[in-house]
């Protein structure tokens, strides 16, 4: 028996689930594809940062994208938790980019200046802050860190319990999940909707939302779409549980709800898989203990690598099809801090019909510059 559903969403991961439960939550009969288990995810290998002050160079519009998302997550996460019973530990104190030498601090200036001169720019607060005013903040701060940037509207969650609840509340919103369903091909119906073909047999569906990841490269030229993404690998250690220490999170560290702490320090173009490698993970330590001496003297307990999806300038792509009308790309790797715009912004508008001006601006029609003569 064939099902069918009002849309499909391609991609169970943070992404796919955001827009699934904002799209049940209006009303809708929604189908969430995903691969299961085997799925190259990287909503298991993220950071969990809710993050504000580094979004937006090359890109005005971003910085307020995430500005606005980052201001909906407390309101999110207790609809989160009166509807699941799970609490994702958001906690918004203000973050830090902790700097190591003068150098890297002049950088971290130059960047936020550019970023906040751009033309357009909504803006938002933030400081340099010296070593001296670092250390009262976060006692235990090493001697090598001559400064940073803070931001007052930083924060982090738990990701695994974000994963949950965005899971639980779709399913309790009414959507149906069908693990094991890898899409192999997208055919526009000559009625309109869409026949979506899986490993476990055909779906239709009135429209359909790719939420794939990576794998929307593959699939959104089956309805007319481009998502030009491309993997970048990051590796993440993290410590035996320990006492609380880190009263902010950083960039490159941060002290979880549970006690231990996560450190991720690298970004690498062209991956093949998700590996980690020793030479990258010291490093990542290094720096870390140089931050926190007190990290020195702890255990890791595991670490692994990630494959981010990344546009071809970093910035999330948002689409609805020309061609074959009903089909929607949503593409970004801020899974976790656009999650509350992704539910609570994005999938109205897709529920509505159609993707408004304001996210006019993540259309990949932005790469089409012809090359010069």
């Amino acid at each position: 028996m064939r099902m069918s559903f009002d849309i499909a969403v391609v991609g169970g991961g943070i992404v796919g689930l955001a827009v699934a439960r904002g799209l049940a939550g209006r009303g809708l009969g929604v189908a969430i594809l995903d691969e299961g288990d085997v799925a190259r995810r990287a909503s298991r290998g993220n950071f969990a940062l809710v993050w504000v002050q580094s979004k937006g160079l090359g890109m005005a519009r971003y910085g307020a994208w995430t500005t606005g998302s980052a201001a909906l997550w407390p309101g999110f996460a207790a609809a989160l938790r009166a509807e699941t019973g799970h609490d994702v530990s958001l906690a918004q104190p203000g973050g830090y980019s902790l700097c190591l030498s003068e150098e890297e601090l002049d950088r971290r200036r130059a960047a936020m200046m550019r970023m906040h001169n751009q033309p357009g720019w909504e803006p938002i607060p933030w400081e340099v802050q010296d070593h001296d005013r670092i250390a009262r903040a976060m006692p235990g701060l090493g001697r090598d860190v001559v400064g940073g940037v803070f931001c007052p509207l930083d924060g982090h969650v738990n990701s695994l319990r974000l994963f949950r609840a965005l899971h639980t509340s779709a399913l309790a919103r009414g959507a149906t999940y069908l693990p094991d369903h890898p899409v192999r091909d997208i055919a526009p119906l000559p009625g309109g909707g869409f026949r979506l073909t899986t490993a476990q047999g055909e779906i239709e569906a009135g429209r359909v939302v790719l939420a794939a990841g990576l794998g929307n490269a593959a699939l959104a030229p089956m309805v007319g779409l481009t998502a030009p993404v491309r993997p970048q690998r990051g590796q993440v250690m993290v410590t035996e549980r320990t006492t609380p220490f880190l009263r902010h999170p950083v960039a490159t560290l941060r002290q979880t709800d549970e006690g231990s702490v996560m450190i991720g320090d690298s970004k690498e173009e062209n991956p093949v898989d998700e590996a980690v490698g020793p030479g990258v993970l010291a490093a990542m330590a290094r720096r870390a203990a140089r931050m926190f001496p007190v990290l020195g003297g702890l255990n890791i307990v595991r670490s692994w690598g990630a494959l981010r999806v990344m546009s071809k300038d970093g910035f999330p792509v948002y689409d609805e099809s020309a061609t074959a009308p009903g089909a929607f790309l949503v593409t970004c790797h801020s899974g976790v801090t656009l999650a509350a715009a992704h539910s609570e912004v994005l999938a109205p508008m897709i529920a509505g019909g159609g993707l408004e001006d304001s996210v006019a601006a993540f259309s990949a029609r932005r790469f089409d510059v012809p090359s010069a003569a």
